[in-house]
């Protein structure tokens, strides 16, 4: 059968305009010639805040001891899941060293960027994983310097949740602004801080764009869009954890598409069924994100097996992938196309975004075709390296000589004339490119 559409999405997500890019534009151009003084007036108008802009360690203290201590204990378990996760990813990746030919040697080294500043948002919701996620990551990849920015509130500062989290993942600067001039702050250095490498961490559609305007100047983690979740489920699952994971995703923003894609359609039309009555008993805030994102970007699609389920998935390359199908091993060696997979219901996006270990700042918009998220491997340059006896170097020197004649680039041709004419005084070397 034809892949079936029992509900469709009437809006297409899309992360950016041209009126947000003109506007991201102008604050980064006006920062950028103003410095601190700039920053700190944007900081004033879009943050209303005036407080300290770097955060003192009297204030990291002071949130401390704010935080109650069942949630120290929960972000100390976070912290140590997603560390323990990157050191394991950071042992996957080896220096090494190979003999190409005899008498040259080639290798690689993994060299952490300088210094990485980590983006965490503050506004609608305080999201105390992000500062787990990004500054933990960056530490165990041994980046030199980590900044963590966050949005302080009016009158308050940032979140002490957070503040706490950032200090526990290591961050050596708190840094209390958010927005553009919190990117553009860390990106050129603002406020006594070393130019970030690398900016990395979710944000709103302003942030985003920052980061793409300055990818090429700095490196960013991707270019994100708005959270999406899809999940695969047969008529094992249970509609109830379904609806409860799809409602759970859709309340992240008012754009944030989920996706069920099933093979069974008593399935689908229970959980259509029960995940308005969920929408209606959420808080305000997310019951109108949800609803929005239900109603305008939620699809559910009938498929006739699971390798068209499968199909579908790697089609729509979701930020998240959840299993509730049986056969979890056939899935995860079939699915190709995701950017973090939860297989089976013991496991859910959640779990993933708060404390489980794997990174949650993922691609989004279809990105999970070409890359996958965060990782330790980020904040790392994979850099190569080459020495040769002079031996060695003769094959190498006669191929490079006569592929850069086939080329017309004669003066690459001419570095190798003169190594073999200096090694090899006396030998006739044909280096034309003729047979």
């Amino acid at each position: 059968m034809k892949r079936e559409y029992l509900k469709k999405a009437t809006l297409t997500s899309t992360s950016d305009s041209e009126d947000v890019r003109d506007a991201v534009q102008s604050i980064l151009d006006a920062i950028r010639t103003g410095g601190d003084t700039t920053a700190m007036e944007c900081a004033a108008r879009f943050d209303r805040y005036d407080g300290n802009v770097i955060v003192t360690p009297d204030e990291i203290e002071a949130a401390r001891a704010a935080v109650p201590g069942r949630l120290k204990d929960d972000i100390r378990f976070a912290h140590d899941n997603v560390r323990r996760f990157a050191e394991a990813q950071k042992d996957t990746l080896q220096d090494m060293e190979l003999e190409v030919v005899p008498g040259l040697v080639a290798g690689q080294r993994a060299i952490p960027v300088h210094a990485a500043g980590c983006y965490v948002p503050g506004g609608r919701y305080s999201h105390v994983a992000s500062a787990i996620m990004t500054v933990t990551t960056a530490k165990v990849a041994g980046c030199g310097h980590v900044v963590a920015a966050s949005p302080p509130r009016p009158g308050q500062g940032i979140a002490p949740s957070i503040i706490y989290a950032a200090h526990l993942a290591g961050a050596d600067t708190i840094l209390a602004m958010g927005g553009v001039q919190a990117v553009a702050s860390m990106a050129f250095g603002l406020f006594g801080l070393p130019k970030a490498s690398i900016l990395v961490g979710p944000g709103n559609q302003f942030v985003a764009e920052a980061k793409r305007i300055l990818f090429g100047e700095v490196g960013i983690d991707m270019f994100a869009g708005p959270t999406d979740s899809l999940i695969l489920a047969d008529a094992n699952a249970d509609p109830d954890i379904v609806a409860a994971d799809l409602v759970g995703q859709a309340e992240h923003g008012y754009n944030s598409p989920v996706w069920l894609v099933t093979d069974d359609r008593a399935l689908a039309e229970r959980v259509m069924a029960i995940v308005p009555n969920l929408i209606a008993t959420l808080p305000d805030t997310n019951r109108e994100n949800a609803e929005a994102a239900w109603r305008n970007y939620a699809e559910i699609i009938l498929c006739q097996d699971r390798e068209e389920m499968a199909s579908t998935a790697d089609e729509y390359a979701p930020e998240h992938l959840t299993v509730q199908a049986s056969d979890t091993d056939w899935w995860l060696s079939r699915l190709n196309c995701y950017g973090s997979l939860f297989l089976g219901e013991e496991t859910t996006v959640a779990f993933g975004d708060k404390a489980s270990g794997p990174n949650h700042v993922l691609p989004t918009s279809g990105a999970a075709s070409y890359t996958g998220g965060l990782s330790v491997h980020k904040f790392l340059k994979i850099v190569t390296w080459q020495r040769a006896t002079r031996e060695g170097s003769r094959p190498i020197a006669e191929a490079t000589a006569r592929i850069s004649r086939l080329e017309g680039m004669e003066g690459h041709a001419r570095t190798a004339d003169i190594r073999l004419a200096k090694y090899f005084p006396g030998v006739n070397f044909d280096l034309s490119t003729n047979d």
